[in-house]
């Protein structure tokens, strides 16, 4: 369907065909229009013509359906009736190369990133939290990023965070109050988003964004994230495909406008992009979108109604299939006019009229012309897709998953040292440190406490011995006194005077005896010397 001269084909109007002109398909484009109405349909037949063209796609997946491009197409009532209007007599149905991917790692091979790539504004917005509750997960960045320590999963930074709430006295000056009602916050933050899976969404290995840039035998390689369960988790899912976005724009290198782009990025229920985002996040998505096209990069919206998106970042989108909308309401009218100011005036209709009563398949469409200015805009029929249109089955998929070039590179999570452990590692150093300090203290004591009972020994060893032989004399003399005493007091036959004189010989023999003994005992304690 692709040709050099045409264009990428994509619709046909009573005029003739209508393509995409190669070098204007990194304008981005939108692809709009109520359910039923055949925007997957339109979003597989535009996937598949790039594909031939050699341009890989990266698509979600929300129920299954496009999973089909996987598989060649069949002859049905419905092309049969088209091939011949489209100037397709024989349709050459064949499939095209597809990954499976699911952030889940259940119905295709794994996609992670690292709790730093994805980033703290990213972060924030994917826990709802606050303005301040934000200011602090960015000191937890920045404090972390200065110490060296790697945040790869959400053990990292809860551990993270746990660190700067406990040392928060510590960085105050610095960065500013750090409430630990706010850490609380985020804790519990984080524990809900481990509760939706989110876990198994960061770590290691990170996904590669120029695996999404392959080719396979000429064509370029679909790839389809399976989103039906990610579609569950509204934020999870856009603030995804959000960070994907970010990393094609941080990673690839300028090109310019090529004759083809380098990848067609498919952004489907687009409007969860842009509900409860911050002003500041969306002038940030404007600006990705604005200057991604220069690294070769289309994006397109898939949405209900062009109003889901933006005015600034809707301004941006060149290429436009709107599919019909219902009105039955004010607010539905209101953006049906809307829808229909966002085209070229075609003077044969009134847009907004056709608009409502648009048959499935049929949309209105202009794209870019060579100059970059939008064509007018046409009432046309989309092409049938030449791939299965609707799922595989499961079998399927795990043959595709199984002979995929990048099995085994994602499958297996990797878990190497990062703050978790860090973190970890010097609590223990620290308690290590704690403990060594209070056994030197004790052993202080310890030692102390030695010299004290050998101080003590010897005192007893020595001057005991002393007191023991000065206590004995004493004793001896007193006896001897009270013996007198007694002795005298009884016969009557010495005066006072003797027995004082007796006294005073008893006592200088006890004081000489005792003398003697002193001697002798500091002369052993101190020399040495044997009795």
């Amino acid at each position: 369907m692709y040709s050099q001269e045409n264009g990428l084909y994509i619709a046909h109007s009573e005029n003739g065909p209508i393509s995409i002109v190669g070098k204007m398909a990194n304008r981005h484009g939108l692809i709009a229009g109520a359910t039923g109405t055949g925007k997957t349909v339109t979003l597989q037949v535009m996937a598949e013509t790039f594909c031939q063209a050699g341009v890989p796609c990266f698509m979600a997946d929300m129920k299954g359906d496009l999973s089909g491009i996987s598989q060649a197409g069949k002859l049905s009532g419905f092309i049969e009736k088209r091939k011949d209007e489209f100037g397709v007599p024989n349709p050459d149905f064949q499939a095209c190369p597809v990954r499976f991917f699911d952030v889940f790692g259940e119905q295709g091979h794994p996609i992670r990133s690292t709790i730093s790539g994805m980033g703290p504004q990213l972060l924030a917005r994917l826990m709802g939290l606050n303005e301040t509750q934000t200011g602090i997960l960015n000191i937890v960045f920045r404090i972390a990023d200065e110490r060296g320590l790697l945040l790869l999963d959400l053990k990292d930074l809860r551990s993270m965070l746990d660190y700067v709430s406990k040392n928060a006295a510590q960085y105050t000056t610095t960065y500013g109050n750090i409430a630990a009602q706010s850490v609380g916050a985020i804790q519990r933050s984080l524990l809900e988003l481990e509760n939706q899976g989110a876990n198994l969404f960061f770590g290691e290995p990170e996904f590669d964004i120029f695996d999404l840039l392959q080719t396979e035998g000429g064509k370029g390689i679909m790839n389809v994230l399976a989103a039906d369960k990610l579609m569950m988790q509204p934020k999870l899912y856009s603030t995804f495909l959000l960070w994907l976005m970010s990393s094609l724009y941080s990673q690839l290198p300028e090109v310019g406008d090529m004759e083809k782009p380098k990848l067609v990025f498919f952004f489907d229920e687009a409007h969860m992009l842009f509900d409860d985002t911050p002003k500041a996040l969306t002038d940030k998505i404007e600006q990705v979108i604005r200057l991604i096209r220069s690294k070769g990069v289309g994006i397109y919206f898939i949405s209900q109604s062009p109003t889901d998106i933006p005015e600034n970042i809707l301004g941006q989108l060149g290429n436009r299939v709107q599919h019909a909308l219902r009105a039955y309401t004010p607010k539905d009218q209101k953006a049906v006019k809307t829808a229909a100011d966002t085209f070229r005036a075609n003077p044969k209709f009134k847009t907004d009229e056709a608009i409502m009563n648009l048959e499935t398949g049929e949309a209105l469409v202009s794209f870019l012309d060579e100059k970059g200015a939008p064509c007018v805009v046409e009432r046309a029929k989309i092409l049938f897709p030449l791939s299965q249109i609707g799922a595989i089955s499961e079998s399927q998929r795990a043959e595709i998953i199984n002979r995929s070039s990048i099995k085994g590179k994602y499958d297996k999570a990797i878990d190497r040292e990062s703050a978790f452990e860090q973190l970890i590692a010097e609590a223990e150093a620290a308690l290590a440190e704690q403990e060594d300090d209070e056994e030197e203290v004790v052993e202080t004591k310890k030692k102390g406490s030695v010299r004290a009972e050998k101080q003590e020994s010897s005192n007893n060893g020595m001057f005991g011995k002393i007191g023991k032989a000065v206590l004995t004399a004493v004793t001896s003399a007193v006896a001897s006194i009270v013996g007198s005493y007694i002795s005298n007091s009884v016969s009557g036959k010495k005066s006072r005077t003797t027995t004082k004189s007796a006294a005073s010989k008893v006592a200088k023999s006890a004081a000489s005896a005792a003398t003697r003994t002193i001697t002798r005992e500091i002369t052993r304690g101190v020399l040495g010397t044997k009795k």
